[in-house]
């Protein structure tokens, strides 16, 4: 046997077939045996593997005992030759393990190998050659030396910045994602570290290696998509946490105590350098769009009222009061806001029309309230009506400004909605097309791109492959995907490298797969498009849910008295309306006790109370009253539902 592939999955399911067909393909011809330790996963990978891949040595942990350990339980029963560490959330070419195997076979100097990677947009990761992170190293990247100078011979150490990624080189460490190793080499240095629950067992490895007196090298002639982060989320707290953390391990282990002292101090003080930026991040990302519309709405106003009180007012000397500034203008600003909010108007990306729905409903409430006020609190109605004419004018400009400075999320395009581009040919073209139209109420546009030298008689193409930045641009296309079935992965690879762009994402549709997987760019964590089923989880749909739930549950409330006397269990009705409202369960959800359609998974639901099926008598399966409802959600739906299920309120 030549190459053992060994690969530890952990609730990844789709990102794990998809990697199984990319590795079923480069095999062809090969000695090579594949490997999956699944580490508990709970999304039926288990079950995907032994019904799709019998051929694949499948070991089905019953607890998560870490990467490392996973990844030893493999080596330590694989019979090749060399050693192939991947991960689950990644794509290989067809010639892949053809080119490693060559390469290993040609360096008998080579304890373990690294090659080109790149993201979901084509782009180059620069993790796919590192350096040994020295307490010098750390030092320039904590403090964004390394970022500043990524070039540079002194601060660029951490990802050998200055070192060409298109040729190969000597390095120090190889990434986890993709790290092939030497069988023998393994048999005199060790397997990796049992310390290392996730994180740093790479850089360990590695430096055991060239200690052994063996060679890293990084290989840009074999590519692989790596869909960073599907696993763990590298913007998370616990990221920083157990990232830092194993090179406080790595530090203790090989360096000497003072070497290891000032490493732990430049880990601590990353840790919450790190922590407080992603917290503030995180917090900034939610709250910057509000507080400019908070900003710009009370500027205007406050200069509206300004200028009626000085020069407008017919009385001289009549002035607003304080309470008129510091609690009138802003109570408006926040019924607009929070109409803006649940209209979708804060939703990505931009839709000028929900924008205008919250900020016209918002005002009629305003309105309202406003002449239902008493007198003495009715300052000025004259600034109030401007407010309202301002008020999508405010809304608005914000939004074109992060439209001019292409803020990501914030693009505003006569096509707001989805748009297509089907790169492909024949019946794969058919299917992915129908996968999108059972998936979205509103396509927009659907544009075929043709795989030069198919025979695409019966489609009318806009084009070939080698236009297909061109069309991007041409059609405003958002959504771009490639059908694996039509294309090699190095064609889809050098695609996305020629069409980088911040207009378009990239996806992939794995043959007779109903799913579709893309990544959003290098910070993001790769995200999963299961086609057929989005919209009840789309964010304005779950907001909406969650909007009604509460709603149904205060009205219950005061109708308790009555209504219990129509219900089976008076106590289970307090008991339920107690659960929706802390979210634990919701009025309207699936009747099957399953989630899944056809292999494929449908939007997760707290228990529901009352399902579709309880009041209609279609005569259809309980999964395909679930599917229609995930697929078809609509407010109405839960409506009619409760009126008719409203004796099963109190249901356990």
């Amino acid at each position: 046997m030549k190459l053992s592939v060994i690969i530890v999955n952990y609730n990844v399911r789709h990102f794990l077939e998809q990697c199984l067909l990319s590795v079923r393909s480069a095999a062809k011809g090969l000695e090579v045996e594949v490997l999956v330790v699944d580490n508990n996963s709970v999304d039926g990978s288990v079950e995907m593997v032994r019904e799709q891949f019998p051929d694949v040595t499948l070991i089905a942990n019953t607890d998560n005992p870490g990467f490392s350990k996973a990844n030893n339980q493999g080596i330590k029963i694989s019979n090749g030759e060399y050693v192939l560490l991947l991960n689950p959330d990644t794509v290989v070419e067809d010639d892949t393990f053809k080119k490693i195997i060559e390469f290993m076979d040609e360096h008998l100097d080579a304890g373990g190998l690294g090659i080109r990677m790149v993201d979901g947009k084509g782009r180059f990761l620069p993790e796919s050659k590192r350096g040994l992170p020295t307490p010098s190293v750390a030092f320039h990247k904590i403090f964004g030396l390394s970022w500043l100078f990524p070039r540079s011979k002194r601060f660029g150490k951490y990802h050998l910045g200055y070192l060409d990624e298109n040729k190969t080189h000597e390095v120090d460490v190889l990434s986890g994602a993709f790290m092939c190793m030497r069988k023998k080499a393994l048999d005199e240095v060790g397997l990796l570290d049992e310390q290392f629950f996730m994180y740093g067992e790479d850089i360990d490895l590695s430096y055991r290696l060239t200690q052994g007196g063996y060679k890293n090298y990084y290989y840009p002639e074999a590519r692989i998509i790596h869909y960073k982060g599907e696993s763990t989320k590298k913007g998370s707290l616990n990221y920083v946490y157990v990232f830092y953390n194993a090179m406080a391990i790595f530090a203790r282990k090989h360096f000497s105590v003072k070497q290891a002292r000032t490493f732990g101090l430049l880990i601590n003080l990353a840790i919450l350098l790190r922590a407080t930026v992603a917290l503030i991040g995180r917090v900034m990302a939610k709250l910057i769009v509000p507080l400019m519309d908070a900003a710009v709405l009370f500027g205007g106003m406050a200069a509206m009222a300004y200028s009626w009180e000085h020069y407008m007012k017919w009385e001289e000397g009549v002035h607003y009061p304080e309470q008129f500034y510091l609690l009138v203008i802003p109570s408006c600003i926040l019924v607009w806001m929070i109409s803006v909010f649940f209209a979708g108007g804060y939703d990505k990306p931009i839709r000028i029309g929900s924008v205008l729905k919250g900020s016209i409903f918002g005002s009629l409430i305003i309105l309202v309230a406003y002449a239902l006020m008493p007198e003495t609190m009715r300052y000025s109605r004259a600034v109030i009506l401007l407010g309202a004419a301002w008020s999508p004018t405010a809304f608005l400009l914000i939004r074109s400004v992060l439209h001019l400075l292409k803020v990501k999320g914030y693009r505003m395009s006569k096509y707001a909605g989805s748009r297509f581009l089907i790169v492909g040919s024949g019946e794969e073209l058919k299917r992915v097309t129908e996968l999108i139209n059972l998936t979205y109420s509103e396509v927009d546009f659907i544009g075929y791109v043709s795989v030069e030298g198919a025979d695409n008689s019966e489609f009318k193409f806009l084009g070939n492959t080698s236009q297909l930045n061109e069309m991007i641009r041409v059609h405003s296309a958002n959504e771009v995907i490639f059908c694996a079935a039509d294309l090699p992965s190095a064609q889809i690879i050098d695609l996305m490298s020629q069409c980088q762009t911040d207009d378009a994402d990239f996806k992939i549709a794995p043959s007779q797969a109903m799913f579709i997987i893309g990544s959003n760019s290098i910070n993001n964590a790769g995200d999963l498009y299961t086609v057929g089923l989005n919209t009840i989880s789309k964010t304005s749909n779950r907001r909406l849910k969650r909007l009604s739930d509460v709603f149904f549950s205060l009205i219950l409330l005061i109708l308790w008295p009555l209504l219990s006397w129509f219900t089976k269990s008076p106590l289970g009705y307090l008991k339920n309306i107690f659960w929706v409202l802390i979210g634990d369960r919701t009025w309207v959800g699936y009747a099957g006790s399953g989630v899944t359609f056809n292999g494929l998974d449908l939007p997760p639901l707290p228990r529901g109370v009352i399902s579709m099926a309880d009041v209609h008598d279609t005569g259809s399966s309980d999964i395909d009253v679930d599917m229609l409802y995930a697929r078809n959600y609509r407010l109405s739906n839960d409506l009619v539902a409760m009126v008719k299920g409203i004796r099963l309120v109190g249901r356990g």
